[in-house]
């Protein structure tokens, strides 16, 4: 019988990696985990807490705006090195946590860059470690694209660690990420341009959300500009000049490309293994996260997966429980609910309009109104919310909210989602009054 240094050893100790090595160990296995960097990865580190914490800065000065309304005699600019610094303060005590949370489970952890040398061997830093499971969970970057001048604009990762708040930044990308930088820097002060390679934001989500969250962003001072293509990027004197593909140049302090990620599957011996790689760079797995190699798997950013932080831990944990401890199951990919921070933030859970209608005939149920909170500041800004129903059953396929509070209300409409509760349960669900999310129970006549 072969004998193997470890049971399991897992590549990348972000919340996915971190999740499956803590709850193997628990099972009685023999855990190893490598980082090259600190352990946390994307979410903790680069990512959902670092970018939450700005958000919350930057949101301030909206709640300046309201206490005023309110009463309140408040001023005030924020300091923003200072914010910088107690991020980088809060994100070290994280992962010294991360880093206690491993010891304390008993997994081993060895820094450096790991590659996959063999089926069963694990080589970090010139030392070999053998185990009879390999599991990848490497997480992702940003992608930047190869155009002239990119190396003058900033990633995410540098958006978050930059120390000054520049006059006006141009981000270049729809997505989450995009919006989410461009709230928080028009928040914080910042005159913000967004470029966008077609129509609108959020590509994929409800086009009642990407709507909506556009129309408020305008509100806010947002300036898009659709249907554009970057060419080039240079410096002239203090400015950068952003060259479009129709000619036109764009003058700006900084520019943010939040044009996607990629997975990190490069590098680590994946493809000379021969494990299946797709199109995309992510790694190929099955419902159990086993890729095309008997003793590989994967779970996170590196797969086609929702590239969610509580998708690669729920992935992690279910690996773990199937493979040591003798519990099999796999975790749930489709319906999940998520969030977008930006300002306004958005939730929403299960089937957009158009994926129900593609299914067979729905109801629709849509509200627009100015929360209470704003009543005394005369601010334009306006709710959205919605529920997509399969019209035969009844049962609530969708919820689709753009306000404040959203992440936080749909986090419980998304358990409701989940257990296939009916409009009729909604409307028999007594509503909590005064309350934005009140809404959703009280919704009587469909829009369509």
């Amino acid at each position: 019988m072969t004998t193997f240094d470890f049971d399991l050893f897992t590549l990348g100790a972000g919340s996915g990696g971190v999740a499956a090595s803590r709850r193997a160990a628990a099972h009685g296995a023999k855990v190893a985990i490598c980082e090259d960097r600190a352990p946390g990865g994307t979410c903790v580190l680069r990512g959902c807490i670092p970018k939450k914490l700005m958000v919350y800065a930057s949101s301030f000065a909206e709640e300046i705006g309201v206490a005023r309304g309110f009463g309140w005699e408040v001023s005030g600019q924020v300091d923003w090195p200072r914010l910088v610094d107690a991020k980088r303060t809060e994100l070290d005590r994280l992962s010294l946590l991360y880093s206690r949370m491993l010891a304390d489970a008993g997994v081993e952890f060895v820094s450096g860059r790991g590659v996959i040398v063999d089926p069963h061997t694990v080589e970090v830093d010139g030392r070999r470690y053998t185990a009879q499971r390999i599991l990848v969970a490497t997480g992702g970057r940003p992608w930047r694209p190869g155009i002239v001048g990119a190396e003058l604009c900033m990633s995410s990762d540098d958006a978050l660690d930059r120390s000054e708040l520049p006059r006006h930044v141009t981000i270049v990308g729809g997505g989450y990420i995009a919006v989410e930088f461009a709230g928080i820097y028009r928040a914080a002060g910042c005159d913000v341009t967004m470029l966008l390679r077609d129509r609108g934001v959020l590509r994929g989500f409800d086009d009642d959300i990407r709507t909506h969250l556009a129309e408020q962003m305008v509100v806010a001072g947002i300036e898009f500009r659709e249907h554009t293509e970057v060419e080039s990027v240079a410096r002239e004197g203090d400015a950068l000049q952003v060259r479009l593909a129709s000619g036109v140049a764009v003058a700006t302090d900084a520019v943010l490309f939040a044009t996607g990620r990629v997975p990190n599957t490069e590098g680590i011996g994946l493809a000379e293994l021969g494990v299946e790689i797709d199109h995309a760079g992510r790694v190929v797995v099955d419902d159990w996260s086993r890729s095309s190699v008997a003793s590989v798997y994967a779970i996170g950013d590196v797969t086609a997966r929702p590239q969610l932080t509580p998708m690669a831990i729920a992935d992690g944990r279910a690996f773990a429980d199937t493979e040591f401890g003798g519990t099999p199951r796999t975790a749930l990919h489709d319906g999940v609910a998520t969030a977008v921070f930006s300002q306004p933030p958005c939730g929403t859970c299960g089937l957009t309009e158009a994926q129900a209608r593609a299914l067979g005939p729905v109801r629709i149920y849509r509200s627009k109104f100015r929360p209470m909170k704003y009543a005394f500041v005369g601010k334009a800004s306006v709710t959205m919310m919605k529920l997509v129903v399969d019209a035969p059953s009844d049962r609530v396929l969708g919820v689709h909210i753009v306000g404040p509070d959203a992440p936080e209300i749909i986090q419980g409409f998304a358990v409701a989602v989940r257990c296939g509760a009916t409009k009729a349960q909604f409307d028999a669900t007594l509503a909590i009054h005064p309350t934005s999310a009140e809404e959703l129970v009280t919704m009587a006549k469909p829009v369509t």
